[in-house]
């Protein structure tokens, strides 16, 4: 059994109709016997859009990187909760988690971080079996 991680950017997420593609793939890929950790970017758009809210908000070309990287992270948690919901409407079993909520550790270079350790216990103590959204 492999560990296959698929990431899919903005534009194959960007509708519903493309997570539902999304999704077919993750289900195929699990269904050939794989264990499956998806990474999914915000829906095509949503990143220049919360850009913009925190340019007006901030009233700044160059919001503080601290608040506006919270910010952005939020349009990814969307679309990993709507990949979610999709699996499960199709029958796999899935759960949404942030990085942060499986253990990947970043700098704290705000707007450019790098990974600096993955904690693998997650992994260890969930269910592979699930095809789990990040």
């Amino acid at each position: 059994m492999a560990l296959i991680v698929q990431k899919y950017g903005g534009s194959s997420v960007g509708t519903i109709d493309r997570i539902e593609n999304v999704a077919r793939k993750v289900i195929a890929s699990r269904d050939s016997g794989n264990q499956v950790v998806v990474v999914v970017s915000a829906m095509k758009g949503e990143t220049d859009r919360l850009t913009e809210l925190a340019r007006a908000a901030s009233q700044t070309e160059h919001p503080r990187p601290r608040e506006l990287d919270l910010l952005l992270s939020t349009g990814e948690t969307v679309t990993i909760a709507l990949l979610t919901m999709v699996l499960e409407r199709l029958g796999a079993s899935a759960r949404c988690y942030t990085g942060a909520q499986v253990g990947i550790r970043t700098d704290s270079a705000f707007s450019k971080a790098r990974i600096q350790e993955i904690d693998n216990r997650f992994f260890k103590m969930t269910s592979m079996r699930d095809a789990l959204s990040l």
